[in-house]
């Protein structure tokens, strides 16, 4: 991961811990989705957006999230490398293999995905 990606989705990662833990879930997710867009083509950063996501599903008790991200996680460890639809905000409001437009302020950082 280059290092502008990197830093990129570490701020917005940051961002989502720290609103999870002032219990600002639906924020918290927001910045979740936007890091799972930056990290969605590297393994361990994807794994880890859809961990946080099913934490603030469980935090919410919305079954529907907790059982969408379990299978996004594993999916995420297996297909990552293989495949990824690029733009993808990772939540279960969204079809997992659709792919989604990019935020205007995040394609500076995927340039070379785009």
């Amino acid at each position: 991961m280059q290092q502008q990606l990197k830093e990129a989705f570490c701020v917005e990662m940051d961002e989502a811990i720290n609103l999870y833990k002032k219990n600002e879930l639906d924020s918290a997710f927001y910045h979740l989705e936007r890091a799972h867009i930056l990290g969605q083509s590297y393994v361990l950063p994807h794994a880890k957006s859809h961990w946080w996501m099913l934490k603030v599903g469980l935090r919410k008790r919305n079954t529907k999230e907790v059982l969408g991200q379990v299978t996004r996680m594993i999916a995420s460890i297996l297909f990552t490398k293989v495949w990824v639809p690029l733009g993808n905000t990772g939540g279960t409001n969204v079809n997992p293999l659709k792919p989604m437009p990019i935020p205007d302020d995040l394609k500076r950082f995927l340039h070379k995905k785009t």
